[in-house]
């Protein structure tokens, strides 16, 4: 068994020293060789080598040194080696060095002093402890401040062994005086915090005695005063009122470390608004006026914990919140906007969006690395107030607009997705948006965007100049037509004076084609030419004009928005019949269109590319066709009105589940019956602040609203109680697990159930996975039939299913053998670290494509309902169906859907569920899960397989 150390030392591995060496070395006289020869048997002890032959030498050779670096080195090893046998008693040689630490501790030099104070505050021994505590007492008057601060805590540290209230009697009031005369701000820290831990009330008495000098006193004093405010005020609530005031005064400390400490200590001793608005405004000094990204992270998190309870207060700091733009760090940017976007009001949406666009326009005029990405973030934070707030909408959308040629795909799909939702919720905006959009429509490098873009035009051009400049601008932006000719000798080439070969244009893009996951959960082939931006068209050799958007990129082979373009074009079309009075004007437009759609599956299917189009785009091309040469009453409500129809339910949808998410949040429990109601106005006021006053308020309506009620975790305590020993073990162990963020905490209980004593007691546990423990085990002494609380904390690198195990060893009088009593293994369940979360379709999909790691699960289930099958799959793997409730609806026998969740870690993981129910009623399929690490993905492919079955 390893035996618990309070030393780390770092070496290379290397040959071993033989003790002989060092033995030989120690006795020389050569400094650095001793020096050496110790540093060695440091090392070799650390390692679990005994080497008892070398204390004598030690003793003989090393203890009557001078040297500074050997006497500490001396009670480095000192602190190592075992001082007590296995019956725990004393070793007879240890009073051998009692006489050299009593030297050093009268040691004319007060470095010798002071690491030797320092030493025996890591000596637990009382026996070698009890002749020097005469000289301990004589160093606090020492005239060097180092030699005092350690003689305080060696005082401290002898108080608090279980027989040190024996040894020092009146350490207390020594240290009180002390204390009431010192100067030196570490040894007076150190003094306070004596007290602090062995006589509460006296530091207390002092604290009160002097609370007009507190705001003067060290950054380390203060700290130790906050820690002891914490205490005090939850041991005692009613005193809180007196001691929040020295917290206020502490707020204009010079130190950062100490006006963090003291915000964190007001929000959580108080609940007045007054109170909570000094702590919200400290955090939003300290976010302007640090540096360290991390120090900013973790204010705009404490700012955050705020947010629920005090949200009235925090809206009045969201300006002062929206300065962490400043900050270059994308991190920092994010975890702002998603604050500040929980906090908008109509009385500061103005103010805010003003701010954003702001931001928008720097992205623009300063070339920094993550500039796309950034603006991506704020479009997406503006689209969330335009939605909240439509009125804002057409102070932003135009602005917004000039993005829709980005080079970042991201922050130009987030665009035009921000433009289609505007454009339907504010009726007034579209004849400006539709106008804007035909204008800049020649700048959109992206395919996908091109998708969007076509949609809004095609359905939301109404009158008869919007549909004709509609079908012009995509005209101009397909080209001239041909998009090949023949010639003579056979080989292909541009009618316009192109190379013999359609060029490639300027992208990423090429026509290979791979699988994509589409938003409802279903798979989709799509070219890769959607997925990147082509840059700016250039002259192509032997043409006059550049090549248009459009033309470019159904020329690289993507022939899906070819089909957008044909789908486009027919709708405007046929709302042009409705609109024009002219029949010629109409018929002269259809034949246009009619020609352009014969020249896209001429290109498809000749020779010229290397991928011709596919059956989907082309059997859309000629529905198209269809439709323009024979249109019935159907068809054209069909195409001019369902499309558009489905849309605004989709909006209508996604507008419920959010509202319905608000409601959920918004939830509380409130007070039982028969609790105790407390008459705010019947209380006396006197010698009451209006802090006080106002905290007593806030008190009361915490009772009402049950915010102080935890009886639901009381019965979750009861479910997470594991029994790791059989009933008939000599020792009975139980084990209460709490996971929290980044740490697991075990609290196990071991009950002695024979009557001997157990000796030298231990918990020994083990990991696997990226669990690790913190602390070497320790040993105990169980009396009979008694027990003994045992907790051990364990950390967390990774989303995982860990497992502990472990046993218990411990010795009896009787036997000589130690006993070993194996524990059951616990399991760390996954779904402890992962929790349900949203992210947009597109997002869902770019990690999708980018995730290297699948695990593929066949369906095997009891089941036979889809729906049911996928709720089951939810509330199992404590993930969100992404998948809307609408696409979701009918009985088709079969069904597809997305899942995502988000670890504590900021993992993503991504589930897809396809299932097929076949004839006989069972359901088929597989369930993909895709993250980023193994871990995850292997986790919760177990878990699954664990739970899917139901029944």
């Amino acid at each position: 068994m390893e035996k618990s150390c309070s030393l780390l030392v770092h070496f290379d591995s290397g040959t071993p020293a033989l003790a002989n060496e060092i033995k030989l070395a120690l006795e020389g006289n050569d400094v650095d060789a001793k020096i050496d020869a110790l540093k060695k048997s440091i090392m070799m002890l650390l390692n679990g080598e005994t080497l008892p032959q070398l204390f004598i030498t030690i003793v003989r050779y090393v203890l009557p040194s001078e040297d500074h670096t050997v006497q500490k080195l001396l009670l480095l090893y000192l602190e190592i080696i075992d001082k007590t046998d296995s019956k725990g008693k004393i070793l007879p040689e240890m009073i051998l060095i009692c006489q050299n630490l009593r030297n050093n501790l009268q040691h004319p030099n007060e470095y010798i002093r002071g690491v030797t104070l320092r030493f025996l505050c890591r000596l637990n021994e009382a026996e070698l402890i009890e002749p020097l505590i005469p000289s301990i007492l004589a160093n606090l008057e020492h005239r060097h401040p180092f030699v005092r601060r350690n003689a305080i805590l060696a005082i401290m540290s002898v108080y608090k062994l279980p027989q040190g209230e024996q040894l020092l009697v009146d350490a207390p009031e020594g240290i009180e005086r002390a204390l009431a005369t010192e100067q030196d701000p570490s040894a007076k820290r150190n003094a306070f915090l004596m007290l602090f831990n062995c006589a509460q009330d006296r530091a207390i008495n002092y604290l009160l005695s002097h609370l007009d000098n507190v705001p003067n006193w060290g950054e380390q004093l203060q700290m130790v005063v906050l820690e002891l405010i914490r205490k005090v005020c939850r041991s005692n609530p009613g005193e809180k009122g007196r001691y929040i005031k020295i917290i206020i005064s502490l707020l204009n400390a010079p130190s950062a470390a100490v006006v963090y400490e003291c915000a964190g200590t007001l929000v959580s001793l108080s609940s007045a608004p007054t109170a909570i608005r000094a702590a919200a405004n400290t955090y939003c000094q300290l976010l302007l006026s640090q540096s360290d990204n991390n120090v900013k992270l973790i204010i705009l998190d404490r700012l955050n914990e705020l947010k629920p309870s005090h949200r009235e207060v925090i809206i009045d700091m969201i300006m002062d919140i929206l300065r962490a733009l400043s900050s270059p760090n994308l991190d920092i940017r994010r975890k702002t906007l998603d604050i500040v976007l929980e906090l908008i009001t109509p009385r500061n949406v103005d103010e805010v969006v003003l701010t954003l666009k702001k931001e928008v326009v720097k992205t623009q005029s300063t070339e920094l690395e993550k500039n796309g990405e950034y603006r991506q973030m704020l479009v997406q934070a503006i689209h969330s107030c335009a939605i909240k707030f439509p009125e804002v909408a057409s102070t932003v959308v135009h602005l917004l607009m000039d993005f829709l040629g980005d080079s970042n795909v991201s922050s130009a799909m987030d665009v035009i997705l921000f433009v289609r939702e505007i454009i339907e919720t504010n009726p007034k905006l579209r004849v400006s948006i539709i106008t804007r959009l035909l204008d800049t429509f020649y700048q959109i490098r992206s395919s996908r965007v091109c998708w969007c873009a076509l949609w809004i035009i095609g359905e939301y051009c109404l009158s008869a100049s919007e549909v004709e400049n509609g079908i012009a601008t995509i005209k101009q932006s397909l080209g001239d037509l041909p998009f090949f000719t023949v010639a003579e000798d056979g080989e292909t080439a541009d009618a316009k004076g192109l190379l013999s070969k359609p060029q490639q244009p300027n992208s990423a893009a090429v026509s290979s084609r791979r699988p994509a996951i589409l938003a409802d959960g279903t798979y989709a082939t799509q070219s890769a030419a959607s997925e990147t931006a082509i840059s700016a068209p250039t002259l192509v050799q032997g043409s006059l004009a550049s090549v248009g958007n459009l033309r470019s990129l159904i020329l690289s082979g993507d022939f899906f928005l070819a089909a957008v373009v044909a789908c486009t074009l027919t709708k405007l079309v046929l709302r042009l019949e409705e609109v024009h009075l002219s029949k010629v004007e109409v018929n002269k437009a259809s034949a246009g269109v009619l020609i352009i759609m014969v020249s896209i599956l001429q290109l498809g299917q000749s020779s010229v590319l290397a991928q011709p189009i596919d059956n989907d785009s082309h059997d859309r091309i000629v529905l198209c066709l269809r439709i323009l040469c024979n249109t019935g009453d159907n068809t054209r409500k069909i195409w001019l009105q369902s499309c558009r129809q489905s849309f605004v339910k989709m909006l209508s949808d996604k507008q419920f589940r959010e509202s319905e998410e608000i409601k959920a949040k918004a939830q509380v429990s409130h007070a039982q019956p028969d609790d105790l109601i407390d008459f705010y106005h019947l209380k006396s006021r006197k010698g009451m602040s209006q802090l006080e006053l106002e905290d007593e308020v806030q008190d009361d309506l915490k009772r009402a609203t049950g915010e102080f009620t935890k009886d639901g975790d009381d019965v979750n305590k009861l479910n997470r109680i594991l029994q790791l020993t059989g009933f008939s073990d000599p020792v009975y162990a139980e084990a209460y697990v709490t996971v929290h963020q980044y740490d697991i905490v075990l609290d196990v209980t071991i009950i002695n159930r024979t009557k001997e004593t157990l000796q030298n007691l231990c918990l020994e546990l083990a990991t696997m996975g990226d669990l690790k423990l913190v602390e070497r085990p320790q040993n105990y002494t169980l009396a009979p039939e008694s027990s003994k609380q045992i907790r051990a904390n364990i950390k967390v690198s990774s989303t995982e299913t860990g497992v502990i195990f472990g046993n218990i060893v411990y010795e009896t009088t009787n036997v000589l053998d130690r006993t070993v009593v194996v524990l059951n293994d616990i399991h760390i369940d996954i779904m402890d670290y992962i929790s349900p979360a949203t992210c947009a379709d597109v997002a869902f999909q770019t990690m999708w494509a980018e995730f290297e790691w699948e695990n593929k699960v066949a369906v095997n289930t009891v089941i036979q309902d889809e729906k049911e099958f996928l709720d089951h799959i939810v509330k199992s793997t404590n993930m969100k169906c992404l998948t809307p409730p609408c696409a979701l609806e009918g009985d088709c026998g079969y069904l597809a859907a997305n899942l995502y969740a988000k670890s504590v870690f900021g993992e993503d993981a991504l589930v897809n569920l396809s299932i097929e129910k076949q004839a006989d009623g069972k359901l088929t399929g597989y369930i993909r899960i895709r993250s980023k690490t193994q871990g995850i993905a292997l986790s919760l492919g177990d878990k699954i397989t664990l739970k899917q079955k139901g029944g």
